[in-house]
């Protein structure tokens, strides 16, 4: 018996389907070149037996291979951006020409978690890129182990701390991680040994996996609840390559924080305030930011229709368990309340594209101008920024409908975050969840997720790249970086006709002006009417 012929929409079903394959494989090809140009470019302790590879050695010591893996690698990022924005143009559904908003169709989330586990497993086995700080990891396990308090002493006290990788800024720093994190640090160090890094580098990205695969849990869950799409938001959120890079490639804590605090969060939507509070306490534990989600888990607690009082019952409750938990700690690990001093600090200097870097900047700029002395502003911009994000947090704890509750608590980290004077690629990734389970539109607010995705990938892929300074090439191999990174984005983001579109669609322009010619020709008319009115 002949076969139906296929219909246009099965015809349409196959091209689908064959596109999210090549998003699939591509976005897994540019991992795999990540991994492959970090052995050229990413970054090995002194102490690592990888220096004595017969194989990797022209790779990194000659100039031929240190523009290679360079290449590699920053063709491997964008290869994973074009394979992101692909996929989500492939699987989406408009909703609403008016709204903006896109759908993923049913059963969509398992294809968004399979690309986001493919895409991530080629970059277990990297080389640390975008950031030395899991080489600070190894130090502040070996501070734990022999005695020391990581919230004291430095890990320049250790012998060999700048064999075994740490970069010389974290030399005279106290730790600024929270309890929980130094245990799991020991431990790692423990297990593999104190002259192991790259055992314990692997070790440390199975403890970021777990945070991710945290996130890839509850972001569906908590948008499911909210009324958001699940696949959208994982997306949004965990496809992205800033976020697999930041997360698994190096090996950052925050993932594990920040999975933690969205299941505090889903267990306090599930009245389960308790449990939320001690999985908020555990993210407290990993890095101190995540407290602000504290009060906000305990108006969920409290319920929509509480009172004031109640309210406060619960604000107190939960800080009363917090209390606790956190005199356990201190009391287990020995070294009190020490750990809090470091939510006192918002870090030395500032970065460029921060609020207080860029009105600092701008202010000494104009002040050095005029010959008046301007080591003053910093400091007052930062003290500005810490005070205005405390009044924020307060603002949304105390005024708002229950029902906005996500969209207060999301405001209120981003506050603490925004006006810090230090923002890193990979704490724009802490509110990024948040965000997508409240709900990201697809006109301009998905398009600010897109460009600041793209400017931190390019920033990332030309910082931090390792190079023997006896190749003297450092500068070169990072505007070769930079000038393939702004290639690649206008290739993707405005000549390629299979993901540009998601840049170009939904500014209204055309409607905008065609409102403009309307409202024009209108008047004119009307104009014409008085005049013609006049002479009659």
């Amino acid at each position: 018996m002949a076969s139906p012929p296929a219909t246009s929409e099965t015809s349409v079903s196959t091209r689908a389907s064959s596109s999210l394959w090549i998003a699939l494989i591509v976005g897994f090809l540019g991992s795999c070149a990540i991994t492959a140009g970090s052995f050229s470019i990413g970054w090995l302790a002194s102490a690592s037996p990888i220096h004595r590879w017969d194989w990797l050695l022209p790779w990194r010591t000659t100039e031929t291979g240190v523009i290679t893996g360079t290449i590699v690698f920053t063709f491997g990022c964008w290869l994973m951006f074009w394979a992101w924005i692909r996929l989500g143009l492939v699987m989406r559904r408009r909703t609403s020409k008016d709204e903006g908003y896109y759908r993923f169709p049913p059963k969509s989330l398992r294809t968004v978690n399979l690309a986001t586990l493919l895409w991530c497993a080629p970059q277990m086995l990297c080389l640390p890129i975008f950031s030395r700080d899991i080489f600070a990891y190894i130090g502040q396990g070996r501070l734990v182990l022999a005695g020391q308090d990581p919230y004291v002493d430095g890990i320049s006290t250790l012998n060999n701390w700048f064999q075994l990788g740490t970069d010389t800024t974290w030399a005279q720093s106290e730790t600024p991680y929270g309890p929980m994190f130094l245990w799991i640090e020991a431990a790692v160090v423990a297990i593999t040994g104190p002259d192991n890094p790259d055992a314990a580098i692997f070790l440390f990205r199975v403890v970021a996996l777990i945070g991710v695969l945290l996130m890839m849990y509850y972001v569906p869950k908590l948008a499911e609840h909210f009324g958001t799409d699940a696949a959208r938001a994982q997306w949004i959120s965990a496809a992205n390559p800033l976020f697999i890079i930041s997360f698994i490639a190096s090996g950052h804590n925050d993932a594990l924080m920040v999975g933690l605090a969205l299941a505090g969060v889903w267990f306090a939507l599930q009245g389960r305030g308790v449990v939320a509070i001690l999985l908020v306490m555990a993210s407290v534990g990993i890095k101190p930011i995540s407290l602000v989600i504290l009060p906000f888990i305990a108006l969920w607690w409290a319920g929509a229709q509480a009172s004031w009082l109640r309210r406060f019952v619960f604000w107190g409750m939960s800080a009363g368990i917090a209390a606790v938990v956190m005199v356990i700690v201190g009391l287990l690990n020995g070294y009190g309340f020490g750990w809090l001093a470091v939510m006192a600090g918002t870090g030395t200097g500032s970065v460029p594209w921060s609020p207080v870097g860029i009105l600092t900047n701008m202010v000494s700029a104009i002040l050095s101008s005029v010959g008046i002395p301007t080591y003053w502003v910093l400091d007052t911009f930062k003290l500005v920024g810490r005070i205005a994000s405390v009044l924020i947090v307060l603002l949304l704890m105390f005024r708002g409908k229950h029902e906005n509750l996500l969209w207060r608590m999301t405001w209120a980290f981003a506050a603490l975050v925004v006006l810090s004077p230090v923002i890193q690629p990979w704490y724009l990734l802490w509110l990024l969840p948040f965000f997508a389970v409240a709900g990201i539109q697809g006109n301009w607010q998905l398009k600010w997720v897109i460009f600041t995705v793209a400017f931190f990938v390019a920033f990332g892929a030309a910082d931090q790249l390792f190079v023997w300074q006896f190749l003297e090439i450092e500068g070169l191999v990072a505007v070769l970086s930079t000038v393939i990174s702004w290639c690649c984005l206008v290739w993707i983001l405005l000549l390629d006709p299979f993901t540009s579109r998601i840049v170009k669609e939904d500014w209204h322009v055309r409607a905008a002006l065609r409102r403009v010619w309307v409202r024009r020709r209108a008047r004119k008319q009307d104009k014409a009417a008085v005049e013609a009115a006049g002479e009659r």
